[in-house]
């Protein structure tokens, strides 16, 4: 009876998504928050004794790194996020919306890699073999060095492994993979989780590096318990519109590389091809200036992109105008309107406002506030701001525009890409109004919007009042 009692008192609960750790049960995860996640830990606690090691400590500046040398994946945009390309032994998971086009970048890496000679081994949980060898016909994958099965059962998984011996795994998806000796159904929490675990610890064994498909919840995050991402080296999530054949690759988490990148690609019928001057495809043609359009230089991780924002303002009679947001953040244009009212006399209570990006992008960045003010500004009064001239800068709630990270690089990137004039905020109160030469372009230092619009010829006609 005392041994009972000892071990029911001993036996704690922990979070089936992150590991959290309770003596009592809670119906909410005191970590991550989630409800219904805590369950009960059987056993007692035991002693550990010291073992054999498996191999004895060592300086760190004796430990060999050639092993762990990345190679390239034959997609240099891939290569770009992951800092340099697959490293031998590493386990990546690549998380996205289904039909984003997850299967169809992993087989392109797949043939790239056995195209150089490295063995690589695709097994698939949701598709036939059949089916993948039809997209490889269409999108030019057929290489002798890869090969292709269908499997669900993580120890068929680890069968085909042991008799091909790939230097590349590719598992599409993790959540389609199941251990006999394990309860649960295939993609919980806890066949996910040791799954994963199993695999990955085969991967560092073996040296195999090992790529994970993994599946998002509706709210974008990846399904599964936490654990599965601690328990990778590398995070990526794939994303991009349905209606924009534009994807991109960014880096959540990098163990071998920086977090910070992102790679793009035009997915088509024909395959998947790698961008790696995606500016263009954020800008629209047109012949002449339109009223209405301002152009921003984003930061996607390193890489600056120019993207073009587009506004329409209309009377209304209705006693709550309409705000219409696509590609931007509609709360960030609300504050917008408010500081162009409050600062810049733009009074806009009997408008429908609708502001949009180009091309697809999703402009979040806090630099993009100064293109979107002007943007406004220019479809209100049905004046053209000027094809060839950009705006960078954040808003501040009194009206002042505060400097932005990497200025220098976005002028450079502009100046690139044809542009001839730009308008940035003031590096302090003594260069405010300051015209320079930067780039081939003629930049202007501006330190609130009011006078971002006054230099721009932007107060006359519309009776805004320049402070």
């Amino acid at each position: 009876m005392a041994a009972s009692k000892a071990k029911r008192t001993s036996a704690g609960y922990h979070c089936g998504e992150c590991g959290w750790e309770t003596g009592k049960w809670v119906g909410r995860c005191g970590e991550c928050q989630a409800w219904g996640t805590v369950v009960e830990r059987g056993g007692t606690k035991s002693r550990v004794q010291a073992g054999p090691v498996t191999e004895p400590a060592r300086p760190i500046g004796q430990i060999p790194v050639e092993e762990s040398q990345a190679r390239p994946s034959g997609v240099p945009e891939l290569d770009r996020v992951l800092g340099g390309g697959l490293v031998p032994g590493a386990a990546i998971l690549l998380a996205g919306e289904p039909g984003v086009g997850k299967s169809t970048l992993l087989l392109e890496v797949a043939a790239q890699t056995a195209r150089h000679q490295h063995r690589t081994l695709y097994l698939t949980g949701e598709e036939s073999a059949a089916q993948v060898r039809l997209r490889a016909d269409r999108t030019g994958g057929i290489q002798d060095e890869l090969y292709l099965a269908a499997e669900t059962d993580l120890g068929a998984v680890l069968g085909h492994v042991e008799e091909v011996r790939p230097t590349l795994l590719v598992i599409d998806s993790i959540q389609t993979i199941s251990a006999a000796d394990v309860d649960g159904v295939p993609g919980g929490v806890t066949q996910v989780k040791e799954v994963a675990a199993a695999l990955i610890r085969m991967a560092k064994l073996r040296n195999i590096t090992l790529v994970l498909v993994g599946h998002v919840t509706k709210d974008g995050s990846i399904a599964g318990p936490r654990v599965l991402e601690h328990l990778v080296d590398v995070v990526l999530h794939f994303e991009g519109e349905r209606s924009s054949r534009l994807r991109m690759v960014r880096a959540m988490k990098n163990r071998f590389g920086p977090v910070d990148e992102v790679g793009c690609f035009d997915l088509s019928a024909t395959g998947i091809v790698a961008i790696t001057d995606p500016t263009g495809l954020f800008l629209d043609v047109r012949h002449g200036p339109v009223p209405g359009t301002c152009v921003a230089v984003a930061m996607e991780g390193r890489r600056p992109l120019l993207s073009e924002v587009q506004a329409l303002v209309t009377p209304t009679a209705s006693e709550r105008p309409r705000r219409t947001t696509s590609g931007v953040d509609s709360s960030r244009v609300a504050m917008i309107l408010a500081i162009l009212q409050q600062h810049a006399g733009v009074r806009l209570h009997g408008h429908d406002v609708f502001v949009s990006s180009v091309g697809g992008a999703r402009l979040t960045e806090p630099s993009n506030d100064l293109a979107i003010a002007l943007a406004i500004v220019s479809a209100w009064q049905g004046r053209a701001l000027g094809r060839q001239v950009v705006a960078v800068g954040e808003l501040g709630l009194s009206g002042e525009l505060r400097r932005v990270r990497d200025l220098d690089v976005r002028l450079a990137e502009a100046g690139r890409m044809g542009f001839r004039a730009a308008a940035v905020p003031a590096e302090s109160p003594e260069t405010v109004g300051r015209s320079r030469v930067m780039d081939g372009m003629r930049v202007v230092d501006v330190d609130a919007i009011a006078r971002a619009l006054a230099m721009l010829g932007m107060t006359e006609e519309a009776g805004v009042v320049a402070t």
